[in-house]
């Protein structure tokens, strides 16, 4: 190939190229993501796809799609570099690049035969206004094989922790659907240096949450995600998207500080043992929702605040730390949920601070 010839062809170009083949009979593959930084598994995903028809397309994400899809410093190739390497790929015959984040544009204009998706997908977890499209169109959707352990952030995360950078602390995940006090309580803590962390994504399932306008203030990845159609669980498809985009942010620990979604798998599996929430009881008494005014009606002389990693239970997981405050004569709902807070708020950053360190000194903390 020449290198004058253009390695991304227009999208108007490329549906053109699509009837020509489907005229023909022939069948035409598309399969979509950012490819930054090329590695054996997107090697491996691409011949898979290719083998399913006669022609693949690869949509790439742009640029400014790919930041805003895995945060500050990706792409680490530029759109340009990112099709030319896909095209010295005998497996791929056309490059188009999509702004959005969603590639649903794309599916409209190429009406591709056959969709291909990484292993990492299932059918639930495909973006429900793509799966949508694919089946109003007739395309056919197939998860390809997945490839374990060969990951662009894994790949990073090789570049940039070694022996030499010595002991680090954690790169945290903030979870929370309200106002974000104890989000600004870890950041206080961060900022004075009584924990060594960085908060690499905040994530709320309310678009407007108070927690999402403190991280934008503070220059941080804020990540609003439609949760889905059940009122108290994420669906398919926004854990998946947390997934990826958890991920990309190599992210050491998930924290959730007022988050009122129930994680599941693969979530839970992702990060095993590494997902920590705080919740305003002694656990284990007064599990679920308004845990202090639990607490206060069943007439207990004290209430409090527990961290705990997260399981498959209902605040039933391991107990890190604890707090407790008493329940004065004539306490209000309010008034007893203040004093839990200020605990809450003293609580959260020694308990990740303490654990990060049992991690290291267990060696599971990378």
């Amino acid at each position: 190939m020449d290198s004058s010839e253009p390695f991304l062809t227009s999208l108007d170009d490329a549906a053109a190229w699509r009837d020509t083949l489907d005229a023909a009979g022939k069948r035409v593959v598309l399969t979509n993501g950012c490819f930054d930084l090329l590695h054996a598994g997107h090697v491996r995903y691409l011949n898979e796809a290719r083998a399913l028809g006669d022609a693949l397309i690869v949509a790439i994400n742009s640029d400014a799609s790919t930041r805003e899809l895995k945060g500050p410093g990706r792409p680490v190739h530029t759109a340009a570099d990112r099709a030319e390497i896909l095209r010295g790929l005998r497996s791929v015959d056309r490059v188009v690049e999509f702004d959005d984040k969603r590639a649903t544009g794309v599916i409209a204009a190429l009406r591709p035969h056959i969709y291909a998706k990484g292993g990492d997908y299932t059918a639930d977890s495909l973006i429900p206004e793509e799966r949508a499209l694919l089946e109003r169109i007739g395309t056919v959707i197939h998860l390809l094989s997945l490839v374990p352990g060969r990951s662009t952030s894994a790949t990073l995360t090789r570049l940039q922790d070694s022996p030499e950078t010595g002991p680090r602390g954690p790169r945290l995940a903030v979870f929370g659907s309200g106002i974000g006090t104890n989000f600004a309580a870890l950041l206080g803590s961060i900022d004075d240096g009584s924990l060594d962390a960085e908060i690499v994504a905040v994530f709320s399932d309310v678009a407007d949450a108070g927690i999402l306008d403190l991280a934008r203030e503070r220059g941080l990845p804020a990540f609003f995600i439609e949760p889905g159609k059940e009122k108290a669980r994420l669906s398919a498809a926004a854990q998946k998207e947390i997934l990826d985009r958890l991920k990309a942010a190599r992210t050491d620990l998930v924290i959730l500080a007022g988050f009122l979604r129930i994680l599941t798998a693969p979530l839970l599996e992702a990060w095993h043992n590494k997902i920590v929430n705080l919740h305003p009881s002694l656990l284990p008494k007064y599990r679920g929702r308004n845990a202090w005014e639990q607490a206060l009606a069943a007439g207990e002389s004290e209430a409090g605040c527990t961290v705990h990693l997260v399981d498959a239970g209902i605040d039933t997981g391991r107990i890190l730390a604890q707090a407790t405050v008493p329940i004065l004569p004539g306490d209000t709902g309010d008034a007893l949920y203040a004093r839990i807070r200020e605990q809450e708020h003293r609580l959260l950053p020694q308990a990740i601070r303490d654990y990060w360190a049992s991690l290291q000194t267990a060696g599971t903390g990378d």
